[in-house]
């Protein structure tokens, strides 16, 4: 019994230490114009990477465009305002779409298009201390070099456990 509550004790201050300090690793949920998930891993206490793999949405029909993009992200991350667990990020990255164009706008029917681009990020995101949880809210504008080409922009909320 006894070493059962010790193990309790030092497993609940060690969660407690963990949470209290800048997470390495996030994984979660991101919905804005597209719905997807979200990894971000830290390389240092400034430097970034984020990885996301989406699907464009309108409403509740997430398969809106058949398809899916992955997108790559190199973040600079700055503290907010003082405010500890709030920071704010910028980055670059690319990303590569598969879309089917029965469904695209900009498609021609039996056709099937590959997009190739750049990416950029700017953020603003909360780690909170008492649980291991992230809240980020960001501007991505993209702009498409192969395939379909124009430009893109999107807002994001994304929720991340972090570890």
């Amino acid at each position: 019994m006894k070493k059962g509550v010790i193990t309790i004790i030092m497993v609940l201050s060690f969660v407690s230490l963990v949470s209290a300090q800048d997470y390495k690793t996030g994984i979660g949920l991101r919905a804005g114009n597209s719905l997807g998930l979200t990894i971000k891993h830290y390389l240092n206490q400034k430097a970034a990477f984020e990885g996301l793999l989406k699907t464009r949405w309108q409403g509740f029909e997430i398969t809106r465009w058949q398809g899916f993009e992955i997108t790559g992200l190199y973040e600079i991350n700055n503290q907010a305002f003082d405010v500890s667990g709030l920071k704010w990020f910028y980055g670059v990255g690319g990303h590569i779409g598969f879309y089917n164009g029965d469904y695209v706008y900009w498609g021609r029917s039996g056709t099937t298009y590959t997009v190739v681009g750049i990416d950029g990020i700017l953020g603003l995101e909360y780690t909170f201390t008492e649980i291991p949880i992230n809240i980020g809210l960001d501007w991505k504008p993209a702009l498409n070099l192969v395939g379909y080409s124009g430009v893109w922009s999107e807002g994001a909320l994304s929720i991340r456990f972090v570890f």
